[in-house]
C-alpha cells in the first residue's frame, strides 16, 4: 500500500507538471536546448475573498458612474450620511443634515433628493404628528418640483399616509375619503407615471371600503324597514363602486327592497287599477336588479338566489352573452382568496378588510350624484299619484295638494245705495288702487279711498278677515248711520264725509277725533309733604347709646325669637310652647 502510494503520487505530479523542449544558439553559435516545465492548475483550489473585499467590490457594483466624482464633495457627504441615518432610525439626524444642505448649499444638485428624503423620514417614523409632517413635505415637493418624476412618488406617499390611517368600514370613513381622492389626484395629475398601476390598485381597495361602509348602512336600514334609505344606500353603491366584491349581494337586497314596498302596496285599499299599476312599478323595478345579477355577475356566489327569485315571480330568466360571462369570470378570478396570514391579521390588527379587492379593471376616477332618501321618498310619491291619477297634468306631478277653486268671492263694489239685504264683504284694496297724494284733491276738502270694479278674490271659509284702508285728514269713521241699518247689517253708500265700513274682525280704525275741541289743562300734583322727623333732637336711641364706661356693647339677644351660631337654640318646653 506504501509503494501504490507513492507511485500514485508520482504520476499525478507528472500529471500536473508538463514541459517543453526549444533549441537555441547561444553567443559562440553552440546549440543550446532550453525546457520550461508548466504545472496544470487544479480545479479544487480557489481564491477565497475576505469579507471586507466583497463589502468593497458590491459597493464598486451598486455606485453610480455620476455619483463617484462627487463622493468628496460636502454636500454629498451630508446627503449620504442622512439616509444612512434615515435606515438607522435616526430620523432627528437625518432631517438636521438634509436641512443644513438645503441651507448652506442652495445651488446643489441634491436639493430636490434632501426635499423628497424629508418627507421620508417623517413617513418612515409614523405616528399621526409625523405622518401630517410628511404630507406637508410631500405636498410642498410638489409645489416646488411638479415636473420631476419625484412628483409623482410623492403624491403617491401622501394616498399612502391616508390609507395607513384608514379604520373600518363601521367606523370613521374621513381618512378614507381623503384617500380615495388623493390617489383619484395622482391618476389625474401623472397619467405616465410607473406608479399608475400601484395607484389603480390602492384605490380599487379603498373603494372597496367604502362601498362596504354603504352596503352595511343599507342592509341596517332594511332590518327596520326603512325602505327608501335602504334603496338609497344601494343604488349609490351601484352607480359609484361597480368593481365591488359583492356587488351581487347588493343588487339582490336592492330588489328585495321593492319587492317590500310591492308588498306593502298590495296589503292597502286602493282601487284595484290604481294598485295593479303601482305594483308593477315596483315589480318592474325589482326584476331590472334581479336580472341585472343573472347578466353581469353571472360568475358570483349568489347569481342562483337571483335567479330563484326572478322564477318565484313568474318571469323568464335571461341567458348572458358569452362577453358578459367572460367579463364577470375575469373580475371574479382577479379577487385574491383569504389565507391563513390574512385572517390572523384581520385578527390582531385593527385594519380594513381588502383581501377580496378587485384587481383588474378600471376604478372609478369621478363619483355621479349621489342617491339619497328623500329623492327616493319623492319619486315614491309621484308614482304613487301617477298609478292613481293616470290623466293627471305633468305640471302637477305630486298631485298632493291640489288647489280648491275660489268660492264665495267678493263680489265689486257698487256706488248704489245699499239695498236691506246685506252687502257681500268688500275685497281689500291693492297696491294700483291707492291714489296718489294729491289725486282728486284740489282743495282742503275730505277724500275717501274707494274699491270699484275689484277683481273678486278667495275668502276663507273661516276665521277673520282684517280689511285695509286707507284715510286722510277729514275721514269721518262710525258706525252705521241709522239703527235699522245697524240691525240689518246694511252698509250705507259712502259719502264723502263717511266711507263704507270694512269688516275688520273686531278691530276699530284709528283716525283723527271728531271732537277737535281743546282738552282742560293738566292740573299741577300737589306739594309732597314735608319729612317729620319723630325722634326729638338731643335725644338718642336706646340700641345707640354708649355705655357708661366708654366701650360700645354688644346689643341685646333674645334667645326666644332669634338663634345663631353662638348661641343656642330653644330647647325642651319652651321649643313647643307657641306662645
Amino acid at each position: 500500500m506504501a509503494i501504490a502510494s507513492l507511485l500514485i503520487g508520482s504520476i499525478s505530479a507528472m500529471a500536473q507538471v508538463t514541459g517543453s523542449t526549444q533549441t537555441t544558439t547561444d553567443a559562440n553559435g553552440q546549440a543550446q536546448q532550453n525546457v520550461t516545465l508548466s504545472a496544470t492548475p487544479n480545479k479544487k483550489d480557489k481564491v477565497v475573498q475576505s469579507k471586507d473585499t466583497k463589502k468593497e467590490l458590491r459597493k464598486e457594483k451598486t455606485m453610480k458612474p455620476a455619483d463617484a466624482p462627487d463622493a468628496k464633495l460636502p454636500d454629498k457627504v451630508l446627503y449620504d450620511k442622512a439616509i444612512d441615518a434615515t435606515k438607522r432610525g435616526h430620523y432627528d439626524v437625518a432631517r438636521l443634515d438634509l436641512q443644513t444642505l438645503l441651507n448652506t448649499y442652495p445651488d446643489s444638485q441634491y436639493q430636490m433628493k434632501a426635499k423628497l428624503a424629508i418627507g421620508d423620514s417623517w413617513y418612515k417614523e409614523g405616528g399621526t404628528a409625523a405622518l401630517t409632517q410628511a404630507e406637508s413635505e410631500y405636498k410642498d415637493f410638489i409645489t416646488f418640483f411638479p415636473n420631476a418624476p419625484e412628483a409623482a412618488e410623492a403624491q403617491m406617499r401622501v394616498g399612502d399616509i391616508y390609507f395607513r390611517q384608514m379604520d373600518k368600514p363601521d367606523r370613521d370613513y374621513a381618512k378614507a375619503t381623503h384617500a380615495e381622492e388623493e390617489y383619484r389626484l395622482m391618476l389625474q395629475q401623472f397619467p405616465e407615471s410607473t406608479l399608475v398601476p400601484q395607484a389603480k390598485q390602492r384605490l380599487r381597495e379603498v373603494q372597496e371600503v367604502m362601498a362596504t361602509r354603504e352596503a352595511s348602512i343599507a342592509a341596517f336600514y332594511g332590518t327596520h324597514n326603512n325602505y327608501p334609505a335602504t334603496i338609497a344606500r344601494y343604488q349609490t353603491v351601484v352607480d359609484t363602486y361597480p368593481q365591488f366584491s359583492h356587488m351581487d349581494d347588493v343588487l339582490v337586497g336592492l330588489g328585495d327592497a321593492y319587492e317590500a314596498e310591492a308588498r306593502f302596496v298590495r296589503t292597502m285599499k286602493l282601487p284595484e287599477a290604481g294598485k295593479a299599476r303601482l305594483e308593477k312599478i315596483y315589480d318592474d323595478q325589482a326584476a331590472a336588479a334581479y336580472t341585472k345579477v343573472v347578466l353581469e355577475h353571472s360568475a358570483s356566489p349568489h347569481v342562483e338566489d337571483a335567479r330563484d327569485r326572478l322564477e318565484a315571480m313568474g318571469l323568464p330568466i335571461p341567458t348572458p352573452t358569452p362577453e358578459q360571462v367572460a367579463a364577470s369570470v375575469a373580475l371574479e378570478n382577479s379577487r385574491r382568496q383569504y389565507r391563513l396570514q390574512d385572517r390572523a391579521r384581520l385578527l390582531v390588527l385593527h385594519q380594513p378588510d381588502v383581501v377580496m379587492a378587485a384587481r383588474d379593471g378600471e376604478p372609478t376616477l369621478a363619483d355621479p350624484t349621489p342617491t339619497i332618501a328623500p329623492h327616493i321618498t319623492t319619486k315614491i310619491m309621484a308614482d304613487f299619484n301617477s298609478a292613481m291619477n293616470p290623466n293627471a297634468p305633468a305640471g302637477n306631478p305630486s298631485g298632493l295638494n291640489p288647489q280648491p277653486a275660489a268660492e264665495n268671492a267678493a263680489a265689486p263694489a257698487s256706488e248704489a245705495p245699499a239695498a236691506a239685504a246685506p252687502a257681500p264683504p268688500a275685497a281689500p284694496l291693492a297696491l294700483q288702487d291707492v291714489p296718489a297724494a294729491d289725486a282728486g284733491n284740489t282743495g282742503g276738502s275730505a277724500a275717501t279711498s274707494s274699491v270699484t270694479n275689484a277683481a273678486p278674490t278667495a275668502q276663507p271659509a273661516a276665521g277673520n278677515n282684517v280689511g285695509v284702508e286707507i284715510l286722510t285728514p277729514g275721514v269721518t269713521v262710525g258706525p252705521p248711520a241709522t239703527p235699522a241699518a245697524a240691525a240689518t247689517g246694511a252698509t250705507p253708500a259712502a259719502t264723502p264725509a263717511q266711507s263704507a265700513p270694512v269688516p275688520d274682525g273686531g278691530l276699530k280704525a284709528v283716525g283723527p277725533p271728531t271732537n277737535a275741541s281743546t282738552l282742560p289743562p293738566v292740573e299741577k300734583a300737589d306739594k309732597a309733604p314735608d319729612a317729620v322727623n319723630d325722634i326729638q333732637p338731643g335725644t338718642q336711641a336706646a340700641a345707640q347709646t354708649g355705655n357708661a364706661n366708654g366701650k360700645n356693647g354688644k346689643p341685646a339677644f333674645d334667645k326666644s325669637e332669634e338663634s345663631d351660631s353662638k348661641h343656642k337654640k330653644k330647647k325642651g318646653l319652651s321649643k313647643l310652647n307657641p306662645f
